[in-house]
């Protein structure tokens, strides 16, 4: 029991420490926002995957980056309306 709690515990800690983790009450537009915010991340703080998609797109590395970083602001479109309590 005791090593069910630590796990428990574990998850809490990461879930406030970065906010992609996820929890209960969570969307799925806020989760696949996050997820999608993350990829494009990594893309532009990869260097060789950034060259990797100038190439494919035939844009400049400096172009593929600014449409990844313009991406990240709403990459799943505005949020969802949700119903009044």
């Amino acid at each position: 029991m005791a090593e069910r709690y630590n796990i428990h515990s574990q998850i809490e800690h990461l879930q406030s420490k970065y906010i992609g983790t996820g929890h209960a009450d969570s969307t799925q537009w806020e989760w696949v926002t996050n997820h999608h915010r993350d990829s494009y991340a990594s893309y532009v703080g990869h260097h060789d995957l950034l060259s990797y998609f100038s190439v494919i797109e035939n844009e400049s590395k400096a172009r593929i980056k600014f449409n990844y970083m313009e991406k990240m602001l709403q990459p799943c479109g505005p949020p969802p309306e949700r119903p009044e309590e």
